[in-house]
């Protein structure tokens, strides 16, 4: 058995102390993590290393971004892609060598996309949808059993937002975000395996804005973050879970940990 977590932390080095105490608790194999804030030299190596997470492989950035996966299986890693066009450290790719042998494994962290949904007067939207049609090029290519997880910034389903009807017109779960997004599952057939597990209509949410006074009461969440699957792979999935818990730890993420179960 293999589990593969993700979490966008909103800063690595401020959160480090939840992000050991989901570890010791949880123990994935592999966990991907997005917005870690950091420069490569600034990662806690050291931290994760005595925790047991070994191979390490970083795309950082200076204050912003950043992606990391860390694993107590050795890797190796096999690519970053600037979807972005810009530089920014948004995607790693990493190849798992000792068990789950051959997975690919990609970590990405989409753009949020800024607050208007029109990229006439709103460039990070353009920059968003741009970033989207970049990685469906590059899923038309793989030809490997491989893995996507990350911080989409999109949730697809009705049944992915506290209000359908509320957020059509709200960046994250627009129409034309959604339309971008599922050409990017059909580039390549991606199984998005949270939801073959967790079934729609069944709440199901990642993210919860901090703005909210208390998250659980008023439950205003998305679910922005995702795990996709080739196929092939998908179909040796055993589990599928989210940590909700995880939102109320001492200064938390606004998302919480995903993890699936993989018999390899």
């Amino acid at each position: 058995m293999v589990t593969i977590a993700t979490w966008n932390i909103n800063s690595v080095r401020l959160r480090m102390p939840i992000v050991e105490r989901f570890l010791k608790a949880e123990a994935p194999d592999v966990l991907c993590l997005q917005e870690i804030k950091c420069q490569e030299f600034q990662f806690p190596a050291k931290a994760f290393a005595k925790l047991g997470y070994k191979h390490i492989a970083v795309h950082g950035q200076k204050g912003y971004h950043g992606v990391a996966t860390v694993s107590r299986i050795p890797l190796r890693e096999v690519s970053r892609h600037d979807w972005q066009d810009n530089g920014e450290a948004r995607h790693v790719g990493v190849e798992l060598l000792g068990a789950g042998q051959g997975m690919v494994l990609e970590n990405v962290y989409v753009p949020a996309g800024g607050d208007v949904p029109d990229r006439k007067v709103n460039a990070k939207f353009g920059q968003k949808l741009d970033f989207l049609d970049r990685m469906t090029r590059w899923a038309e290519t793989i030809d490997r059993p491989s893995m996507i997880v990350g911080d989409f910034n999109i949730a697809p389903l009705e049944s992915d937002v506290w209000s359908h009807k509320q957020l059509l017109k709200v960046v994250s779960h627009t129409p034309l975000e959604v339309e971008t997004l599922n050409r990017f599952r059909d580039a390549h057939g991606w199984s998005d395996i949270g939801r073959e597990h967790i079934l729609a209509p069944e709440r199901y949410f990642s993210w919860w804005s901090y703005r909210s006074k208390d998250w659980r009461v008023n439950d205003r969440g998305r679910r922005l973050d995702h795990m996709w699957a080739s196929p092939q792979l998908a179909k040796q999935a055993t589990r599928h879970w989210l940590l909700e818990e995880a939102r109320d730890w001492e200064k938390p993420s606004d998302h919480i940990p995903l993890m699936t179960q993989f018999s390899l």
